[in-house]
C-alpha cells in the first residue's frame, strides 16, 4: 500500500536532490562495471530508486545500483557473452522473486544471517570491485571475472598507461580528501568526477563515448532454454543479495531515524523496482547505505525523498547525457575503488583479533569463497558453518547443565528425601531446550555420572520447554542402560509437548514411570529403595490439556 507523507516536504526535497547528485557518479560507474554501460546504471538507479521508495517499507531509504549487485551482473555478463536481453530478463526475474519473498514473509529470516557471514561476503564484494578496477587504472581492459582480472594483472603492469594511472589515483584521492565544508555543497564523489573529467581534456585517455539520451525503450523478457538454468541461478543470487543488502541498509536507517522499517514491505518495493529496472534496460539495485545516510543527513525522512532522487537522475538522463560522454574510464575506476574500499568491513577487521577466533575464521572463509568461488556458495557455507557452531555451543551448555547433579534442592521436603536416599538414587536435571546437538552426549554423560549403587534414576524435565526426536532417542538410550542395570527409570516435570515426544519414542518401555513433580518422583523412589511400592506407574504422556 502506497502511503505518501508530505509533512516533511522541504527536507525531503533537499534530501532527494542531494542524494540524486551523489548517486550520479556511482550509477555511471556501476553501470560501466556491470558491462552494460553507464546508461544502464542510470536507468537502474531511476527505476529502483523511484519504485522502491514508492512501495517500500523504509521511508528514508535511497535505493539504486550497489556494488554487490554489480559484481553478480558483471559475472553474468561474462557468462552470457554480453547478451543484454538475457541479463535484463534475469533482473526482472530477481525482482519477481523479491516480491514473492515479501509476500512469503522471508524478510524476518534474512535478518538471521550471522554478522561474520555478512561481514565476510561484503568485504569479499569490496575486494572483487577493487580487483576488477586495477587493470582499468593501469590503462587496460582486463577479461571478466576475478580470476581473469588477477591473471591479467602482470600483463597490465608490464605496460602501464601512466596518464590513466595518475588520473585514476587522483580521482580516488579527491573522493577521499574532499573537504567536508565543501562537501555540503558538492559531494566528494561528484567533485572527483567533475575535476577528473576536466583534467582528462588535456590527456589522451579512454572515455565513455556516446551515451543514449531520452526515455528508455522496453526490454521484454526473453527465453533461451540452453541458458535457463544460468539465468535462474543469477536471478536468485540477485534477489537474495539485494534483499540482504536492502534490509541491512534499512537497519542503518532505523538507527538514524529512530523508526522501524517493514522488512517484507521493503522486499516487495525492491522487487517492483528491480522488475521495472529490467523492463527499461537498467541494472539491478538495492538499498544503498551511503546514499541513504546522505538523504537522512540532508533532511530526508519519507519516501518522497527517494522518489525525488530518482526524478533528479531522470532529468540528467534527458538533458546532460552528452556531457557524461566525456567522462574517462579511469575516473570511474577511481570512484569504484573507493566504493570497494568503503564496502570492506574495516571496523570488524580492526577488532577481529579481540573477538572469538571461530567468528574471525568464519568471516575469512566467507571472504575467500566470495572472491574465488561465488556469492551464493559463500553465504550458504557461512550460514551452515555458523549454524553448526551455534548448535555445538548450545549443546555444550546443555551438557554442562546436565553435569550439575543436585547435591541439594530448594524444597526442604525434597532435600530431606534426597539426603535420606543418598547413593540409592541418581537425579539428572535437564535445563533449557533439548535438541539434536546434545543428543549424542546425553547418554554418555548420564552413564558416566550415575551413582554405582543406585536403584532408581530420575530424569527431571521441569526446566525443559521443548525437545526434539534426537534428544528423545538419547533418553531412550538412558532408559535402556537403566533397565539393563536393573534400575528403575523415573521421569518427572515434563510438560505436555515434551511428554508427547517422549511417549512417541519410549512407549514400548512399560517399566518407565512418570510423575508431574520431582517430589512425587522422590517419594516413589523412596518406596522403591525400601521395596514397599508395588504399584505399576506405566509411563503415560500428559496429553490432556
Amino acid at each position: 500500500m502506497v502511503n505518501l507523507n508530505f509533512s516533511n516536504l522541504r527536507g525531503d526535497i533537499t534530501g532527494g536532490l542531494t542524494a540524486g547528485i551523489v548517486a550520479l557518479p556511482l550509477a555511471l560507474a556501476l553501470g560501466v562495471a556491470s558491462g552494460l554501460g553507464p546508461i544502464a546504471g542510470l536507468y537502474g538507479a531511476i527505476a529502483v530508486g523511484f519504485f522502491a521508495a514508492l512501495f517500500g517499507g523504509t521511508p528514508s531509504q535511497i535505493s539504486g545500483p550497489t556494488g554487490p549487485m554489480v559484481v553478480v551482473l558483471a559475472g553474468l555478463f561474462a557468462s552470457l557473452s554480453g547478451d543484454a536481453a538475457l541479463i535484463f530478463t534475469a533482473v526482472m526475474l530477481a525482482g519477481l522473486m523479491q516480491i514473492a519473498f515479501g509476500f512469503l514473509g522471508v524478510g524476518q529470516y534474512i535478518r538471521l544471517v550471522p554478522y561474520p557471514v555478512i561481514s565476510g561476503f561484503m568485504s569479499g564484494i569490496g575486494a572483487i570491485i577493487i580487483i576488477l578496477q586495477l587493470g582499468r587504472l593501469l590503462g587496460h581492459e582486463p577479461p571478466g571475472g576475478t580470476i581473469g582480472a588477477l591473471s591479467y594483472l602482470p600483463t597490465a603492469l608490464a605496460d602501464i598507461n601512466f596518464a590513466t594511472l595518475a588520473l585514476g589515483l587522483g580521482t580516488l584521492v579527491i573522493a577521499y580528501k574532499w573537504p567536508p565544508s565543501l562537501g555540503k555543497y558538492v559531494p566528494g564523489a561528484l567533485a572527483a568526477l567533475i575535476i577528473g573529467t576536466l583534467v582528462s581534456l588535456v590527456l589522451s585517455v579512454p572515455v565513455l563515448g556516446a551515451i543514449p539520451t531520452g526515455l528508455p525503450s522496453l526490454h521484454l523478457p526473453v527465453f533461451d532454454q540452453s541458458k535457463a538454468l544460468l539465468i535462474l541461478e543469477a536471478a536468485f543470487i540477485l534477489a537474495v543479495l539485494g534483499a540482504i543488502d536492502s534490509l541491512l541498509t534499512s537497519l542503518v536507517a532505523d538507527n538514524m531515524t529512530r523508526t522501524r522499517h517493514d522488512s517484507n514491505k521493503e522486499l516487495i518495493g525492491q522487487g517492483i523496482g528491480n522488475t521495472f529496472a529490467g523492463l527499461i534496460g537498467g541494472i539491478a539495485g538495492a538499498g544503498a547505505t551511503m546514499r541513504t545516510v546522505v538523504n537522512i543527513r540532508s533532511g530526508g525522512k519519507y519516501n518522497l525523498s527517494g522518489m525525488i532522487h530518482a526524478l533528479v537522475l531522470l532529468a540528467i538522463v534527458l538533458g546532460l547525457s552528452p556531457l557524461a560522454a566525456q567522462i574517462p574510464h579511469a575516473v570511474l575506476a577511481g570512484i569504484l575503488v573507493k566504493v570497494g574500499l568503503d564496502i570492506i568491513d574495516w571496523s570488524y577487521l580492526k577488532r577481529a583479533h579481540k573477538g572469538p577466533r571461530w567468528d574471525f575464521a568464519l568471516m575469512l572463509t566467507v571472504l575467500g569463497l566470495t572472491v574465488f568461488v561465488d556469492l551464493i556458495t559463500a553465504v550458504g557455507v557461512g550460514v551452515v558453518f555458523a549454524a553448526l557452531a551455534y548448535v555445538k555451543q548450545i549443546a555444550q551448555l546443555q551438557i554442562e547443565e546436565l553435569k550439575k547433579i543436585p547435591e541439594a534442592l530448594n524444597d526442604p521436603e525434597e532435600n530431606a528425601l534426597l539426603e535420606k536416599l543418598k547413593d540409592k538414587v541418581s537425579i539428572f536435571s535437564f535445563g533449557g531446550p533439548l535438541s539434536f546437538g546434545a543428543a549424542a552426549d546425553v547418554g554418555h554423560h548420564v552413564r558416566e555420572q550415575v551413582k554405582p549403587g543406585s536403584k532408581v534414576t530420575i530424569l527431571d524435565f521441569s526446566r525443559v520447554p521443548t525437545m526434539d526426536v534426537s534428544a528423545a532417542m538419547a533418553v531412550e538410550t538412558v532408559t535402556s542402560d537403566a533397565l539393563a542395570a536393573g534400575r528403575k527409570l523415573v521421569i518427572c516435570g515434563a510438560n505436555v509437548d515434551v511428554n508427547k515426544v517422549l511417549e512417541s519414542i519410549n512407549a514400548h518401555h512399560p517399566e518407565i514411570v512418570a510423575f508431574e513433580t520431582l517430589h512425587e518422583a522422590l517419594v516413589y523412589a523412596e518406596k522403591q529403595v525400601a521395596g514397599t511400592d508395588s504399584a505399576n506407574h506405566r509411563f503415560q504422556a500428559a496429553t490432556q490439556s
